[in-house]
């Protein structure tokens, strides 16, 4: 049977890093076993969800490559939890509970000061109609806490392994506020059973809910998934990552220029059996992701591992895939290609190539310091068009034989004059994009 996997994001803000490895490993495992991607968006909270988020996160998952097989709104199914939740009245799984946060808070303290553990101890239950109506008089209204069976819940996690929690040892979970809106939980597991999902994967922050989940799985008569509870990023420190950290939103990532593979493969790879390096593509990526090779420990992110891998990719990237963006940038696509297999291994992001594009078109201000006669001599040596890759050493075999200049103080000078910069591509592949009228007056020491 072809999995079913989903990416539930509230739409409260911009996806980050961290956001993007749980993201990644659904649509990866999707991909790799033939099975469904759905992105579900959790908007219940409508205080804080914003169809600009929602649409933000559709969006930087495109970037990623990242296509769900279908998008669902959880706003839009509130008739379907109603229905659940009845359910689980009826059954005598759903009951409700009058504490309020104080009371909650003073109960809790004196557990804790009895030496006993702060778990809810049911009272709510224990409650006469007439007392109910009491509380309901008062103006209070309940909140729904879900009665766990007692006993051993256990589940075989595609990166723990086999896992257990003693249900006795947690509190009966809230699932309906006091103003009827809903905690995570209960339509969390409701739409994973109508949607058919066979595995949850996601972060390892979540396992604390799983036992619950499941005993609501199985008071639903739904099917249970398999769960699979991968390592966290955090920042290269220890930080735990977030949505205040903007410049590691994949918006952010965009817009500074990484190429989306590099940000997939770090986001993955990072803290996993497999060594990060660049991938052309998901599929290659998802070959690479294997859920049983996740480490355990805390992944870090390091943004600085991050430039050297995108220099990477960047370094692999055929024209094909860049022609529309230098063209943005102002190459001029007949010399497209030829100027891309010149400067790509120079550069960190493809943006860069413009400042390279400057020095092919200029203007440039050559820096010619105390070296006239070498520049005139090479001025002298420079053939007539046209030129290709190999007129570079046939004008510096001719400067070196007629001034006995070699290495350093040959090619230094020369660079420096022709593109006003002290590194940079290789000029056997630069002076022929140059061409001979800027190169001539940039010899002369012209802005050219």
């Amino acid at each position: 049977m072809a999995p079913v996997v989903r990416f539930a994001p509230s739409p409260t803000g911009f996806l980050h890093i961290g956001n993007a490895r749980p993201a990644l490993f659904n649509a990866l495992f999707a991909r790799r076993e033939g099975g469904t991607f759905w992105l579900r968006l959790d908007d219940t909270d409508t205080a804080r969800s914003t169809p600009e988020f929602a649409a933000a996160i559709e969006e930087d998952l495109r970037w990623l490559g990242i296509v769900p097989g279908g998008t669902f709104r959880q706003s839009e199914r509130l008739a379907i939890y109603d229905a659940a939740a009845e359910r689980l009245k009826a059954a005598g799984r759903l009951y409700p509970a009058y504490e309020t946060a104080e009371e909650l808070e003073r109960r809790r303290r004196r557990q804790l000061g009895r030496g006993l553990p702060p778990v809810y101890d049911r009272a709510a239950l224990k409650l006469t109609p007439e007392e109910r109506a009491a509380f309901e008089d008062e103006g209070r209204r309940p909140h729904w806490r879900f009665r766990l069976d007692p006993g051993t819940v256990t589940w075989d996690d595609l990166v723990r392994g086999p896992c257990h929690v003693e249900a006795d040892s947690l509190s009966d979970p809230v699932l309906i506020r006091e103003d009827g809106s809903y905690l995570y939980t209960l339509p969390s597991v409701v739409d994973d059973a109508e949607t058919g999902v066979t595995h949850v994967i996601r972060g390892e922050d979540h396992v604390t809910n799983t036992a619950v989940q499941i005993q609501i799985f199985s008071a639903l008569g739904a099917a249970v998934p398999v769960f699979a509870h991968h390592n966290l990023l955090t920042t290269a420190s220890g930080e735990g990552l977030s949505k205040r950290l903007g410049h590691l939103s994949l918006r952010g990532l965009r817009e500074a220029g990484y190429e989306p593979t590099a940000v997939a493969a770090l986001a993955v790879l990072t803290g996993s059996a497999e060594a990060v390096r660049p991938v052309a593509d998901l599929d290659e990526l998802a070959a690479l992701v294997d859920l049983a090779h996740v480490s355990r420990a805390p992944a870090k992110f390091d943004e600085h591992e991050l430039d050297g891998l995108n220099a990477r990719v960047v370094h692999g990237l055929p024209y094909a895939a860049v022609a529309e963006r230098l063209a943005a940038l102002g190459v001029q696509p007949g010399r497209g290609e030829a100027f891309w297999e010149v400067v790509r291994a120079n550069l960190t992001r493809v943006s860069e190539a413009a400042q390279w594009w400057r020095v092919v078109e200029g203007p440039v201000t050559p820096v010619t310091g105390e070296t006239p006669d070498l520049l005139a001599v090479a001025r002298e040596a420079l053939p007539p068009e046209p030129w290709d890759a190999g007129t570079w050493k046939r004008v510096t075999e001719s400067v070196r034989a007629a001034t006995g200049l070699k290495g350093k103080a040959l090619f230094l000078p020369l660079r420096l004059a022709l593109t006003g910069l002290d590194h940079g591509p290789d000029l056997a592949g630069l002076l022929p994009l140059i061409g001979r009228a800027r190169a001539l007056a940039r010899l002369h020491g012209e802005t050219a």
